[in-house]
């Protein structure tokens, strides 16, 4: 019972802080509404006195009870006094309630699993997937015509301000994934802004965004994997992972066509550029890109399918766009887990240093450790071999797996941030946090550094 009360504590809370926000009134009433559902549940097992929870329970209770700290700390940010410029700041508060509202359904499916209560179709209809999206969708459109009527007071001018810059311009995530004709391609560069040695990436226009084109160079027919490709992105569609528009095929009648992918233009390059770039950014910079990174592999890891890993993640596989928004890319073509596999064991990647030391003790201890979601969360905040001055696997291997080693953190880094970093990187796969958990603990973090 030790998590009951603190979880009906925070709820109560959450009742208490939704009637003083001043913006995104329609979302934070929603989330209390499902806070709400979630609490009948807790409820249940408060009556449950004699009864000895179940490990899953304890478990489930535990995790809700984290995403619900999560929850406040995001309406809380709707209560404060200068929320315009927070708006102002981030055109992605819409997507903070999305992410929320998904942590709070995996804390009810864990939580009525757990119990196999049968509460009827009251409680389960709250949390159903296609009733969700669509109150969801009012919801913003509500909250968002609320913004434009708010012209009528005195920050009218910042209002909108904001409503020419975001809401009035379309979204990358509406657009529809297709086949794209080449003179819907615009002002093309001549120059290719990176080289692969299969690909050349140009810079280019598509539907009113800036856009990354990939031409490939090798003998590869883009248009026969297509389908599974889009299959794949609408799968995991979300504002943290790299937006693919659809492919393009020029020449297509001739003997020698190209086939061209079209995604989303990440214009400060990946994440290891602007590490290397020794830029200074803030502490609440740092966590929010963090959050980013959680939210993209969070939203990877729904599913339980090991082929739908990412299984190949580096600093270098998430990008950062003009506001320094992460997002999660490197997905290149649909493979499938053989090839996926096949390429992390490719011996000329075996052989590179670098790409080892974002390996987790238990890959370098064993060869033939199964891939899993422990493992991607070791990886994504592990430094490599940017910053790790190591030249060979035995040095590697001595340091990580018999002494335990783990790069130290700056002296600046928050507690409650170096605390998760630390987390991630625990040497037990076991004591490393789910991306979901992550992402709540995060996303606390980043309204904690921004009330300082």
């Amino acid at each position: 019972m030790d998590y009951v009360e603190p979880i009906l504590s925070i709820a109560s809370q959450i009742y208490t802080l939704v009637e003083n926000v001043k913006a995104n009134k329609k979302r934070c009433s929603r989330v209390v509404e499902r806070v709400k559902a979630l609490e009948g549940l807790v409820k249940s097992i408060e009556q449950r006195d004699a009864v000895k929870l179940s490990a899953e329970v304890e478990s489930a209770l535990k995790g809700l009870s984290i995403t619900l700290k999560s929850a406040q700390g995001l309406i809380e940010k709707y209560t404060l006094a200068n929320l315009v410029k927070r708006i102002l700041k981030s055109s992605s508060h819409g997507d903070e309630f999305n992410s929320v509202n998904e942590r709070l359904n995996d804390a009810f499916q864990s939580l009525s699993l757990a119990l196999q209560l049968e509460h009827g179709n009251q409680v389960f209809k709250v949390f159903d997937l296609i009733s969700r999206h669509k109150e969801d969708e009012v919801d913003s459109r509500e909250d968002d015509a609320e913004l434009k009527r708010s012209k009528k007071n005195s920050i009218s001018i910042l209002l909108n301000e904001y409503v020419a810059m975001y809401m009035n311009k379309p979204r990358i995530i509406t657009m529809e994934i297709r086949m794209i004709k080449p003179e819907e391609l615009k002002n093309i560069e001549e120059k290719p802004i990176m080289t692969t040695p299969t690909s050349e990436v140009y810079k280019g226009e598509f539907g009113g965004f800036t856009v990354a084109i990939k031409k490939y160079t090798g003998a590869l027919n883009v248009k026969s994997v297509f389908k599974t490709e889009v299959d794949t992105m609408k799968r995991f569609e979300a504002p943290n992972i790299l937006r693919m528009f659809g492919i393009c095929i020029r020449e297509e009648n001739t003997s020698n066509p190209e086939f061209l992918i079209i995604m989303e233009y990440c214009e400060k390059g990946s994440l290891r550029d602007v590490l290397n770039s020794k830029q200074e950014l803030l502490w609440t910079r740092k966590a929010s890109m963090c959050l980013d990174a959680a939210q993209g592999l969070y939203r990877l890891h729904l599913t339980e399918e090991v082929s739908k890993l990412h299984m190949s993640i580096t600093s270098s596989k998430f990008l950062v766009d003009g506001n320094y928004r992460v997002k999660l890319g490197g997905f290149e073509l649909a493979k499938t887990e053989t090839s996926l596999k096949r390429t992390t064991k490719d011996k000329e990647k075996e052989t590179n240093i670098n790409l080892l030391c974002y390996s987790s003790p238990q890959q370098l201890g064993n060869i033939n450790q199964p891939y899993s979601k422990e493992c991607e969360i070791y990886r994504s905040v592990s430094p490599g071999g940017a910053t790790w001055p190591f030249s060979d696997f035995v040095a590697l291997y001595k340091k990580v797996c018999e002494e335990k080693y783990t790069e130290p953190l700056p002296a600046d880094c928050p507690e409650t941030l170096g605390l998760l970093v630390s987390a991630c990187r625990a040497y037990e796969s076991s004591q490393r946090p789910s991306a979901g958990v992550l992402v709540d603990k995060l996303r606390s973090v980043v309204v904690q550094l921004e009330k300082q």
